[in-house]
């Protein structure tokens, strides 16, 4: 699949706004500092689209792209950053369940975990949610570029054991070389057409 177009359609922090029409999307989600609006950049080639921070947990909100006038990239708020209130992570995650639960054109639920590390406690609760209610998923392993290529499936294998699920089911992703690009697109393209 190609890109040849991306932009950003909206921000979501309120459960009433959550867009609903017929077009298919695809949402992003993990830990805060995963690299998820880099590799968001980089599907879709360009530098700014999604916001990057240095700062984790910067994504409160939903947010919405339009890709190819096709379909939605949704970027989901990160998870696991404690240095906001206890109020604000509550209404964050009721927010991202809600869209879960009731976007009828949710094609797939990619979740990201650092290749470095071992899946968290809050990756393990992500999965267990999506697999409670049959959410599809796929789980991408970011960061691969810090690895050398022979440590990759490694590096896979590890967060698929840590999560519980085949190998096959965690895809490789470098937001730097984009190493797996072409994979993830095919991947995507496959459930538009």
């Amino acid at each position: 699949m190609n890109i040849t177009s991306a932009k950003f359609l909206t921000s979501v922090v309120d459960e009433d706004k959550i867009l609903k029409d017929d077009m298919v999307e695809f949402a992003f989600v993990g830990r805060s500092n995963v690299g998820k609006s880099s590799l968001i950049n980089a599907l879709v080639g360009q530098k700014n689209l999604a916001k990057t921070s240095s700062t984790p947990g910067l994504t409160k909100m939903i947010n919405y792209f339009l890709v190819n006038n096709l379909f939605k990239i949704v970027d989901l708020p990160g998870y696991g950053y404690a240095k906001t209130g206890k109020q604000h992570l509550a209404n964050w995650a009721s927010l991202m369940e809600k869209y879960l639960l009731n976007s009828p054109n949710l094609k797939t639920v990619f979740v990201l975990v650092d290749c470095r590390h071992q899946p968290s406690e809050l990756d393990k609760q992500m999965l267990l949610f999506l697999n409670t209610y049959q959410i599809p998923y796929v789980v991408i392993a970011t960061k691969v570029d810090k690895l050398a290529k022979t440590k990759i499936p490694q590096a896979c294998a590890m967060i698929a054991k840590g999560l519980g699920i085949r190998k096959e089911l965690v895809l490789p992703f470098s937001s730097e070389n984009l190493f797996g690009r072409e994979r993830l697109l095919d991947f995507i393209g496959a459930m538009v057409e």
